[in-house]
């Protein structure tokens, strides 16, 4: 694959010359580094890059040009190159221009110049930018093929673990794609093989589980030790927090995930008011950085092993596994987070996954690209998927049972929502009924106050009502409300809960009713559910961690 290119902009011949020096003294055996000394001439630059097929991974631009600002400029390389990546480089004077910028026209970074020295100013913003940029332009020879057919429940299940593993993948529908068929009649396939997965290195994995894609491309799938220190089931952000710290104090420590990291926040387009990200963050971004940021400290993580059951050996935990195995921990976390409720209405059910869906990655926007979209939802996780759908979908349609979205909803979001000429909202209303051969065709929604019902045609509906925990593995040992939240902490020795907490001492913030056990999160009663609030208490579990096993 050529090169990618890294377009410098600035008016000032002697600060183009440094800016370049610096991006090729770091970048240049991989990236083309390319000059230019005006907003005009880096459009041209770009415009002839472009009919070359060259990809243009980052554009770094002075924001004080004349003739045309590097805002202005920018804004047209957005239009030319949407994925292409965009710093500013600007005066303290220009900031308020630059934050505006973020939300104007996508500015995905703006640094206050100068950028002495590069090793800590600017190489590790280049970094991030260009990493993100190889993310969504994959090597084609690297890339997991995957071949099926679009309404095909274990088709989506690979699709959604690869997609949410951060590993690339080219999707081939057998009804649509010529090249699908070939490699169907060239591994000797028939449509109980399908999907067939096809890895750079390996076997064809016909109709495979998780598991089996996971262990096919090197994943971890088996704890590497006999005893950790602490097992961290769940990697949402709370998991993740925990072990970040943990892993960096020295604890050994594994982390045990059934679907993929990120929890439903890894899910979410973008997270806007999380604490230092001005632009957003995808929930996928800083999942990814969560997970390589753990992984730099120690920590190990196994993938697709759904947790059964906790069993408790004296001063030893053991987790097991669905298919078999355990991992042994002198300290556990619960921090497995919350599920989407099904939505009940009749036919929903047989449907499965063709068509109907209980939340959703940003990836799979895609897919419904010039189609009528449902949402059933009016929490932030909803929003921000019908904006989302909103970027490609010819109509998306939110159905509220509530007659406002204020009550349940960020108000910047429910801005956006009403600014939006694609999306329709319809309150006081919920879906019915499904309607469909193999596949989502049709929903029936009725009116909460008048009983009126209507049909619309879609293929596509997306769940976002409300959640619980999946906590039943616990066991009766861990003290849980009705609904499956972990009591944790004070509220163990509430009147309601007698003889639950066994030991002299009072049980630590998050400890569950098992001395060892801790929960955070989502998972834990009377959390804040934000993914702030799930980093915090993941944080704080470790500190508890380490001082329950100073006791032991």
């Amino acid at each position: 694959m050529a090169r990618p290119t890294i377009l410098a902009v600035d008016d000032d011949p002697q600060v183009v010359r440094a800016i370049v020096r610096d991006l090729r003294s770091r970048y240049g055996e991989e990236h083309r580094i390319v000059r230019a000394t005006s907003g005009a001439e880096a459009l041209e630059v770009l415009t002839e890059l472009l009919l070359r097929g060259r990809g243009v991974a980052l554009v770094v631009s002075d924001q004080r040009m004349p003739g045309m600002t590097g805002i202005e400029m920018m804004a047209r390389v957005r239009e030319a190159s949407p994925d292409t990546r965009l710093l500013l480089l600007t005066a303290y004077a220009d900031t308020d221009v630059a934050i505006r910028a973020i939300n104007d026209i996508g500015l995905d970074y703006y640094m206050v110049k100068p950028w002495e020295p590069p090793e800590t100013q600017l190489y590790p913003v280049v970094d991030d930018l260009l990493e993100a940029w190889r993310h969504d332009h994959p090597d084609d020879e690297a890339v997991v093929r995957v071949v099926g057919h679009q309404w095909s429940d274990r088709g989506h299940e690979v699709r959604t673990f690869l997609a949410r593993n951060h590993i690339p993948y080219r999707w081939l529908d057998v009804e649509r794609d010529e090249e699908a068929g070939r490699l169907v009649a060239l591994a000797g396939a028939d449509t109980s093989d399908l999907p067939l997965v096809l890895v750079p290195e390996g076997e064809t994995l016909r109709s495979p589980t998780s598991t089996a894609v996971a262990e096919a491309l090197g994943l971890r799938t088996r704890a590497g030790q006999p005893l950790y220190d602490l097992c961290i089931v769940g990697s949402g952000p709370a998991g993740l927090a925990a072990a970040v710290y943990a892993a960096s104090e020295g604890l050994r420590t594994v982390v045990v995930e059934r679907d993929a990291p990120g929890g439903q926040a890894g899910q979410s387009a973008a997270i806007e008011n999380y604490l230092g990200f001005p632009k957003g963050v995808s929930g996928a971004d800083l999942t990814h950085r969560a997970v390589a940021q753990a992984s730099r400290f120690g920590a190990e993580t196994v993938l697709a092993q759904e947790v059964v059951a906790l069993e408790h050996r004296g001063p030893v935990h053991a987790v097991r596994f669905a298919g078999g195995g355990e991992v042994e921990s002198r300290a556990v976390l619960v921090a497995t987070g919350v599920a989407y409720r099904r939505l009940e209405a009749d036919g929903l059910e047989a449907l499965g996954s063709r068509g109907v869906y209980y939340g959703a990655s940003a990836s799979e926007a895609a897919q419904t690209a010039g189609q009528v979209v449902f949402v059933v939802g009016a929490a932030n996780s909803a929003g921000q998927a019908v904006l989302n759908f909103a970027k490609v979908a010819s109509r998306v349609v939110m159905v509220v049972r509530a007659g406002r979205l204020e009550d349940s909803m960020s108000e910047y979001l429910v801005e956006r929502i009403r600014a939006a000429e694609n999306v329709e909202v319809r309150f006081r209303s919920e879906v019915a009924a499904a309607h469909g051969t193999d596949h989502l065709e049709r929903l029936t929604l009725v009116d909460r106050d008048t009983g009126e019902r209507c049909d619309q045609d879609t293929n596509w509906l997306f769940v976002f009502i409300g959640a619980l925990p999946r906590t039943d593995w616990l066991g009766d040992e861990v003290t849980r409300d009705e609904k499956g939240f972990v009591v944790t902490g004070p509220d163990l020795q509430h009147p309601d809960r007698p003889d639950r907490w066994p030991l002299p001492r009072a049980p630590y913030a998050l400890e569950t009713s098992v001395p060892g056990v801790f929960a955070a999160g989502d998972v834990r009663l009377d959390s804040m559910k934000r993914v702030a609030s799930a980093v915090g208490e993941g944080a704080m579990s470790v500190h508890l961690v380490h001082r329950y096993l100073a006791t032991v």
